[in-house]
Formats: structure tokens, sequence, C-alpha cells
């Protein structure tokens, strides 16, 4: 029974998704009921299996030697579990509404739900081979989405998003072959897994590969100057930036350092050496860069690509300060930005949908019109900035303790750090009160004759349930914390 509460979350939404496409489907409503409850049943079996943390380690293939596909569920995979079997049924529900019209509403379907299941699959892992095969597989489904209008801007994003996560994958998969030959085995576990006799001088070089795999798994997580395709990739359905931006593909990325991170080289190996301070450079680097060229950018859904690049380096700056409040804040930003971020990209393709206006000067008086879409943007945007009681003030003030605490170990970088994550909490107030200015203050254009409203119910009751969330989260997260807490601990 325990091996299919692990197993069944994985590969209903991966068969339910391919066999989509095989039934002659002559109601939408029809498939839509399909897919819904594939994506409910899914998200029903993930969290019985949270509730009943099945401690079973299941070898589903042998492949050679310790090379085996596995599953498990520990303490950081029922985390990242939890956000997506959360997420992900209303996320669907909002795009039934959001590609009525569309055209091969079936195959988005069907990459849609199979993506889903891969995203499971990281999250469930047992060992780094596992992981890794299931991280290259969202890279192909996830491609058919970003590419769906199959327009000439639409091909581009596609090839570009592809080009960057093979060579990711590629200089994870460096890692990967130093993990064989010097680890005691490829099964996450909470410390690390380096064979100490083995790796007695040659220090430098497996902190290398660490760095190496940080920036290959990176590029999923949009670490600059590896963040490119982010942006490009918002010319997709805002179903899938939702997705792409909040859960799936880039927190797949933060998860993935994570784990190699606590569970494959260990901090007491990494903690304070060139490495740690070198990928440190980089998450700093990020955050301010994408930080500022969100305030540049005009258009709605690459600015909250550039918000998600420098938050995302928000949940790297607490992993990779690589001590236990420093993991406790990465995984509540990680959290609290995919319930923040999906929020503002629901919103955002509300108005695209409703409006088909795409840039933040086109928006002028919307606020009046669409009360319950920028409402919603209202809530997520001043979380979003970290103003209390809202969840992103809690994730960050996490994060900003975590870099205390490490100053106070000795980590001198940690102020710096800092330094920019207040800087770059001044330019987020920037990029998301322009809009509600927009919106709000600016009176709409006298000659303007087209008729703005709010969505359907299918489209706004993921926004307000997301919106209440980041309220009643910021208000009561003590419960959340302590389990944070208990996974940092490694007691869970």
């Amino acid at each position: 029974m325990s091996v299919l509460l692990l197993v069944l979350p994985i590969v209903l939404p991966i068969v339910g998704g391919a066999a989509l496409p095989l039934f002659p489907w002559k109601r939408r409503r029809n498939r839509n009921i399909y897919v819904e409850s594939i994506v409910i049943l899914t998200s029903l079996l993930m969290w019985i299996s949270l509730i009943a943390h099945p401690v079973t380690y299941t070898r589903l293939i042998n492949l050679a030697g310790i090379l085996e596909v596995s599953v498990h569920l520990d303490g950081a995979g029922m985390v990242f579990a939890g956000l997506v079997s959360t997420l992900w049924p209303f996320a669907s529900l909002y795009a039934f509404e959001y590609m009525h019209g569309e055209e091969n509403e079936n195959r988005f379907f069907s990459f849609y739900t199979i993506t889903y299941g891969i995203t499971l699959g990281i999250a469930l892992a047992a060992n780094l081979m596992t992981m890794y095969m299931f991280y290259e597989m969202l890279t192909l489904v996830t491609i058919p989405l970003v590419m769906h209008s199959m327009s000439k801007k639409a091909r581009y994003a596609g090839r570009k998003y592809a080009y960057y996560s093979i060579g990711g994958a590629a200089f994870a998969f460096i890692g990967f072959i130093f993990i064989l030959r010097y680890g005691t085995s490829m099964n996450f576990t909470f410390g690390g897994v380096l064979d100490m006799s083995k790796v007695s001088g040659h220090e430098p070089l497996l902190q290398a590969v660490f760095v190496c795999m940080v920036l290959g798994f990176g590029v999923k997580a949009a670490i600059f100057p590896l963040h490119g395709w982010l942006p490009t990739a918002s010319v997709a359905p805002t179903p899938v930036t939702a997705l792409l931006h909040a859960v799936a593909v880039v927190k797949s990325g933060a998860f993935a350092i994570l784990r190699i991170t606590y569970y494959i080289f260990g901090t007491s190996f990494l903690r304070g050496t060139a490495a740690q301070y070198i990928v440190l450079c980089f998450v700093g680097a990020t955050i301010l860069f994408c930080s500022s060229n969100a305030v540049k950018e005009q258009h709605l859904k690459r600015r909250f690509a550039y918000s998600t690049a420098s938050n995302l380096s928000y949940i790297l700056f607490g992993i990779l300060l690589m001590t236990p409040m420093g993991m406790v804040g990465g995984m509540t930003h990680m959290i609290f930005h995919g319930i923040m971020k999906i929020t503002l990209f629901f919103a955002v393709g509300a108005v695209m949908h409703q409006t088909e206006k795409e840039y933040i000067y086109e928006i002028a008086g919307f606020g009046k019109k669409m009360p319950v879409v920028f409402g919603c943007l209202t809530v997520a945007g001043m979380a979003l900035v970290g103003i209390p009681p809202l969840t992103g003030f809690i994730s960050k003030w996490n994060i900003a303790t975590a870099a205390v605490e490490a100053y106070q170990m000795g980590n001198w970088l940690a102020p710096v750090l800092i330094l920019i994550l207040i800087l770059s909490a001044f330019l987020t107030a920037i990029y998301i009160f322009t809009i509600l200015g927009k919106a709000y203050l600016v009176p709409e254009r006298e000659d303007s004759s087209e008729k703005v409203c709010d969505p359907t119910w299918q489209m706004k009751f993921p926004m307000i349930l997301f919106a209440i969330l980041i309220i009643v989260l910021g208000l009561y997260s003590k419960p959340l914390m302590t389990f944070f807490e208990w996974v940092a601990n490694g007691w869970i």
C-alpha cells in the first residue's frame, strides 16, 4: 500500500495526460472534467501520502549497480510535493477558461497534465539518478507548452529554453559522475554521501564540481547570467507561465540545489569554502540584476518573470547559507513565493484574457473595472514587497535572520547580501506599486470604448483563494515554520 501511495501520484497524471489525445472529445466540458478529475485525484493521493508519510524506500528500476530509479518521501520532498499538489488543481481550473478558444487545447492539456506527474517525480526522487531523470523529462514535456502557439516568438522561446536547459543538464551531469566516484551512495542522505577517505586530497576538485552542479541546476532556477530563457518564455500561455514561474520548472531548479547541498555534498564539507562564496556571489548578482530589470520592464508578464528570477535567488540565498535557519528561510520562501507569484500571474493573465492588454501603460483605470483581479494582485504584490503581516514578510525575515546568524558564524559575505535584500525590497516596491498606481490612480483614457470586467468564476476562484491564503499564512505560519525546522535539522 505504501508503495502505491508514492508511485500512483507520479504515474496517474503521466498516463492520464498521455492518453488524453486518444479520446475523441466532442465537448470541451467532458475533456475538462477528465483533466480536473485526474489532477484532483493525484493531489488527493499525494496529500494522503504526506499525511501517512510512508517511510518505504521503493526501488522501481535497477539500471546498473547503484544506478536505480527509486522513490522515497522525506522532509524536503514533503515540502516540494505539498506545494505542487496544492497549487496544480487550481491552476488547471484557471486554465480551462483561459485556453477557451485557443487551438490545440487537447495537446496543451495533455502535456500540462503530464508535467504534473513528472514534477512530483522530482519531489519524490530517492536518489540523484531518479531526480536527474525526471529533471530531464521535465524539460522535454514543458518545451511544447512554451511553444504552444507556434508563433515565431514562441518557437524562439522554446529553442532558447531547450538550449539553456540542455546546457545546464550537461553541467549537472558532471557532478553526477563525480558523485558516482567519490560518494558512498547515490541516495539522498541528510548530511551528505561523500566518502571522505576518497575525497581526501581532492577537496578543491569536489568544491569546483559543486559549483558546476549549482550552475547546472541553476539554469532552471534562473541564476544570472543563465536566466535569459525565463523572460523569453513569457510568450507561453499564462497557465504555463504561472506554473513555470511559480511551481514546476523554476522551483525544481531550487529544489535540486537544496538536494545536492544538504543531501549529497553536505554542508559540513562546503560551509566556509570558496565554493560557497562563489555561488552566493551568483545569487547576490541575480537578486540585484533581475530586480533592476523588473523595474525597467513594461511588459506585465516579463516584469514578473524578472521578479521570479530575483525571488528564486532569495530561496537560494537561504539554502546556500548552509545553516538550519538558512534552510528554513529557503523553504519558507519556496512555499510562500509559489503562492504569491501564481496569484500575480493569474491576475495578469486575467487582464490579458479579458482586455488583450499586455503593457503597464495600457491598464490605466482597470483597478475599478476589475476589482477582484486587481484586489488579488494588490494582496499578492504587497506580500511580495514584504509588507507585514503577509507571507512575503515572514519568508524574507527568516532569510535575513539566517544571514545575521551566518555572519556571526563567520560568513563575511552575509552582510553584503543583506544589503542587497534591502535594496531589492525597495526595487520590488517600485515595480509593484507602479502597476497598482497605474491601475487605481490614473484614469482610463477618455477615447476608450472597450468593455473591461472581471473574468468568470473559473479564473476568479483560484485568485481569491490564494489571496486569502497569503493573508492567513502571514498571520499564522508557526506550524509550518515548526515543520521546516524539523526538516532543516534532519529530523524528518
